[in-house]
């Protein structure tokens, strides 16, 4: 799937998470499956790291906490 698609998906399902938000989110998720965590997806080797965590993230198999709505 391509990476425009998986990122309207997880914003459209999260309405109080930007872009930046997600960006860290998947920086963090990629340096866990970099660092030895097992992936959440079955999916072939070739895929990267980055796309494997973006892909995590929109089938809602990796949870993002800790951004705080500072609007209200």
């Amino acid at each position: 799937m391509k990476v425009e698609v998986l990122t309207a998906k997880i914003l459209d399902n999260n309405p109080n998470m930007d872009r930046y938000q997600l960006a860290i989110a998947v920086s963090k998720r990629t340096d866990e499956l970099l660092n030895g965590a097992t992936s959440k997806l079955s999916v072939s080797k070739n895929v990267k790291a980055a796309d494997l965590a973006l892909m995590e993230i929109a089938e809602g198999l990796v949870t993002v906490k800790g951004f705080v709505d500072l609007e209200k």
